[in-house]
C-alpha cells in the first residue's frame, strides 16, 4: 500500500521521526533538521532534496512551537526582526553555494563532513558545559523563567560580558535589558544564515546557544526569539528550494504530521523540566548524529553499505534517546507535582 507516492511503512518511519524530532524542537527551541537531513543522506535522497525538504519541515515544526513560546512571552520581536535580516542574507549565500557544489559532484560529501565537524564540536561543548555545571541548576522547575524580568548580571557568560564591552554603534536594547552592539545580532544572524542555506538546518542548535553565549541573551527569550526567527528562515529556505525543485511534499507531509504533536509535547515539557536533567543527552545526541554522519562518508568512501546502515540507525537512535528522556522527564515531574499537592491537601 502506498500513500504519497512512497510505501506504508515508509510513511510510518517518517511520522514516527518527526514525532521525536518534534519533541526536540519544541522543548530545546532547535528546527531538529540537523538530524532530518543527514537522515534523508543517509536514506539516498539527493542532497537538494535532503536539504530542502529539511527546510520545509523546519518551517513548519517552528510555526506549531512559535505559537506555544509567544503565549509564555517569550520573544523578543525587535531582535528577532533583526537577525531575520541577516539570516536572509547568509541563507541565499548558503543556497547558491550548495548548488555550485552539486555541479561539481561535491554536494553530498563537503556538507557530510560539515555536519561531522560541527555536530561534533558543538556536542563537545554541550556535554562539557553540562558536566561541568552538575548540580548548578537544580534548583526546581523549567528551565524557561518569565522573560520580562531584569536578567542577573552573573547570569551572563563571561564571553558575553567581553562582546557587549565593545560598544560600537549603533547600540540596541533588547530584552533582559541588555545593551549589544547591531553589528553583533547581524554577524551572529548572517553566519547561522548562511548554515542553514548550506546545510538545510534552521540553525537554531547554533543561533540559540550563540545568542545566549556571545550576545548575552537571557536563555527564555533567546529560545523563544529563535524559534520565532526559525519560521522566516525556514520559510524562505524551503521557498527558494521549491523553486528549484529541492522539496519532496512525500517526506515533508508525514514528518510535519508526527512533529506536530511532538512539538506540542515539547513546548509543554519546558515549564516543567528541570534543563539540568536533559541537556547532557542532548550534547551526546548531537555527538550521536556527528558519528553517524561519520559513517555514511566513510562508508560512501569505502563502497561498504554497511555502515550507511549504522549510520541511520546511529540518528534514530540519537533522536529517541533525547526525545525519550524528555517525554520521562516531563512525567516524573508531574507525577512528583502531583505527590505534593496530594500531601498539601491532607
Amino acid at each position: 500500500m502506498e500513500l504519497f507516492g512512497i510505501g506504508l511503512t515508509l510513511i510510518m518511519l517518517f511520522v514516527g521521526f518527526g514525532f521525536m524530532v518534534g519533541v526536540l524542537f519544541g522543548f530545546f527551541g532547535m528546527g531538529g533538521s540537523f538530524l532530518v537531513t543527514p537522515a534523508l543522506l543517509v536514506m539516498g535522497y539527493p542532497a537538494r532534496v535532503a536539504v530542502g525538504s529539511g527546510m520545509a519541515f523546519v518551517f513548519g515544526t517552528a510555526v506549531i512551537a512559535t505559537l506555544k513560546h509567544h503565549d509564555l512571552g517569550q520573544v523578543d520581536y525587535k531582535l528577532g526582526g533583526l537577525m531575520i535580516v541577516g539570516t536572509s542574507v547568509g541563507i541565499e549565500v548558503g543556497r547558491i553555494g550548495v548548488f555550485y557544489l552539486e555541479e561539481l559532484g561535491l554536494a553530498s560529501g563537503v556538507i557530510g563532513v560539515t555536519y561531522v565537524l560541527l555536530l561534533g564540536a558543538i556536542g563537545l561543548f554541550v556535554t562539557y558545559n553540562a558536566l561541568n555545571s552538575d548540580g548548578e541548576d537544580d534548583s526546581g522547575g523549567g528551565h524557561h523563567e518569565a522573560a520580562t524580568e531584569e536578567i542577573d548580571p552573573d547570569d551572563i557568560p563571561d564571553i558575553a560580558k567581553k562582546i557587549q564591552s565593545y560598544r560600537v554603534p549603533p547600540m540596541m536594547t533588547i530584552a533582559g535589558g541588555i545593551q549589544v552592539s547591531l553589528w553583533m545580532i547581524l554577524g551572529v544572524a548572517f553566519a547561522t544564515g548562511l548554515l542553514s542555506g548550506f546545510l538545510g538546518v534552521g540553525g537554531g542548535f547554533i543561533r540559540m546557544p550563540a545568542m545566549f553565549y556571545l550576545i548575552g541573551v537571557p536563555v527564555p527569550v533567546a529560545v523563544g526569539t529563535d524559534l520565532f526567527e526559525i519560521v522566516f528562515s525556514g520559510g524562505i529556505g524551503a521557498f527558494l528550494y521549491g523553486m528549484e525543485g529541492g522539496v519532496d511534499l512525500s517526506i515533508v507531509a508525514p514528518l510535519l504530521a508526527g512533529s506536530a504533536f511532538g512539538a506540542r509535547i515539547g513546548s509543554a515539557a519546558t515549564g516543567i523540566v528541570n534543563e539540568g536533567d536533559i541537556k547532557i543527552y542532548f550534547g551526546l545526541m548531537l555527538l550521536g548524529g556527528s558519528i553517524a554522519v561519520a559513517f555514511r562518508q566513510a562508508g560512501d568512501y569505502l563502497g561498504m553499505e554497511v555502515l550507511s546502515t549504522v549510520s541511520f540507525a546511529l540518528i534514530m537512535l540519537s533522536a529517541l534517546l533525547v526525545s525519550g528522556a524528555v517525554i520521562y522527564s516531563t512525567i516524573k515531574a508531574m507525577r512528583a507535582e502531583s505527590k505534593t499537592a496530594a500531601t498539601v491537601a491532607e
